[in-house]
């Protein structure tokens, strides 16, 4: 799914209406329609609906909505905010469609706002996409006292107050929902971490807008929903062999974070590698040998830190990072390493940490080498920046500029390739936050790695399929309870 700009997302519309053709109160009510279904699978007619519109096209939809609401036996009812004399004219013939059905309140200053109880809906519709400035005056006031109210809050198309592709202020006044029912594509802001008071949990409905001009939109952002997960799955022939799916190498731990290396062999090995040998100091050997037999295990010179390079030949792709340490010997390790190296790499963890401290080796990194920084290890590497959008961009300028893809780990996992091009995540949640994580999204990069995914394929479905097994593990173990392991356990399709 594409990521479009606010520009980009009026020009869809105005090519639905001229191509389709429809007119724009048509699309109107069809985004509306799309909205009430989504409603009618969440919340019975028990619950009083209040709906808050602006004078715009998001209040036009606003006051759409409710017609429908109310046509369907539930109870609504409306408040026009008059922050303004202007009015959009599908919002006027909305309007006109609503006065003999519902009582429509005029809002023209904070004392005439209504009292709410825990049993009402609030629904916004102030705003919309289309914001250029933050809410002020009546309208911010009615923000803060609609975010007061004890009732489940939901956002039509975006939080009001929210901008859709760039950063808000931190004083800015924002409607804080419970959820979003967005229109076709999902939004950047939704990308952000910083926003996450202003999305709430998120969903996008399906109001046939144009699909050749979604085709041929030129966008960097992508969000990697199930179906585009699930395309870039290598099905298996039936005489394939183990040497079909590559002969994979993790080069992880050291004393005191051999689990590092145990967790991203495993994951390696759960994800497909048809060989995998693990290269670990001489305190891991028999840790590796009883936790996992399926692998070979190549034991350092050194007792307690990785300290030499392994023969590279017989290997198709190679992982380091997990738990290595920072030992002057394990530096020298990892500049050999870019030094000889000739098949497809990831870098996590101390490696990362490495790179960090010696900024001379990014150069030496091969074109397309995977790392998977989590924030404050992409801060080390790559520098500060004021905000989440800012950061993301700095991402894809320091992706550009060695040549590398990024997997930038969080909420909605941003992969961000050599080209700068950005893919967000679908799948993943907050139990996954847990010691260990990384490590098997390391070895599951490793694995598809070995397998031939192209680095780009590798990236964008390694984390796509971490996340997914986190999911299936929170379904079981639940978001507290569950451990790295048990994305391990739940790897697979």
């Amino acid at each position: 799914m594409k990521i479009l700009n606010v520009k980009q997302i009026r020009e869809l519309d105005a090519a639905t209406i001229q191509n389709e053709p429809i007119s724009s109160l048509n699309l109107m009510e069809r985004a509306s329609q799309a909205f009430v279904k989504w409603y009618e699978g969440r919340f019975d007619t028990t619950k009083s609906i209040s709906v808050f519109c602006g004078k715009g096209n998001n209040g036009g939809d606003g006051l759409a909505i409710s017609r429908i609401l109310s046509g369907k036996g539930y109870h609504v009812r409306v408040f026009v905010i008059e922050y303004t004399k202007d009015a959009s004219e599908d919002f006027q013939q909305n309007l006109v469609k609503i006065e003999n059905l519902i009582q429509v309140k005029s809002v023209y200053e904070i004392n005439a706002m209504p009292e709410f109880v825990d049993d009402h809906v609030i629904i916004d519709a102030l705003l919309g996409s289309g914001l250029s400035r933050p809410a002020e005056g009546l309208l911010a006031e009615v923000i803060k006292k609609i975010n007061d109210a004890p009732g489940p809050i939901i956002s039509v198309d975006i939080a009001s107050g929210l901008y859709v592709d760039k950063s808000n202020e931190k004083a800015d006044t924002i409607i804080e929902p419970d959820h979003t029912v967005t229109f076709q594509l999902p939004k950047l802001a939704f990308m952000m971490p910083q926003n996450a008071a202003f999305t709430g949990d998120w969903h996008v409905v399906d109001i046939g807008l144009n699909e050749k001009y979604i085709a041929d939109a030129s966008t960097p952002y992508h969000f990697t929903d199930q179906s585009s997960g699930e395309a870039l799955v290598k099905f298996r022939e039936k005489f394939s062999h183990k040497g079909t799916f590559g002969h994979a190498l993790i080069m992880a731990g050291s004393y005191g974070k051999i689990g590092a290396a145990v967790l991203s062999s495993r994951a390696c090995a759960h994800s497909g590698a048809g060989l995998l040998t693990v290269h670990v100091p001489e305190c891991g050997y028999e840790i590796l040998q009883i936790s996992l037999p399926e692998a070979m295990i190549s034991v350092d010179q050194n007792r307690n830190y990785i300290a030499s390079v392994p023969e590279l030949d017989s290997f198709s792709a190679i992982g380091i990072g997990p738990g290595i340490g920072q030992e002057a010997l394990t530096v020298r390790v990892l500049d050999e390493l870019l030094s000889k190296i000739k098949v497809p790499l990831i870098i996590d963890a101390d490696a990362l940490n490495i790179l960090s401290k010696h900024p001379d080796l990014l150069e030496k990194l091969p074109a397309k080498t995977i790392v998977s920084p989590h924030p404050k290890e992409f801060q080390r590497l790559a520098g500060e920046s004021a905000n989440e959008y800012d950061r993301l961009e700095l991402a894809r300028n320091f992706a550009q500029k060695h040549n590398v893809i990024i997997c930038l780990k969080g909420a909605y996992t941003a992969v961000i390739l050599s080209d700068g091009d950005v893919h967000f995540n679908s799948t993943g949640n907050a139990g996954m936050a847990t010691g260990g994580s990384g490590d098997v999204l390391t070895g599951i990069l490793t694995s598809l790695l070995a397998q031939k995914y192209t680095p780009e394929n590798a990236a964008i479905f390694g984390v796509f399929q971490h996340g997914l097994a986190g999911d299936k593990a929170a379904k079981k173990k639940t978001k507290t309870a569950m451990i790295a392991s048990d994305i391990i356990d739940n790897l697979g399709w």
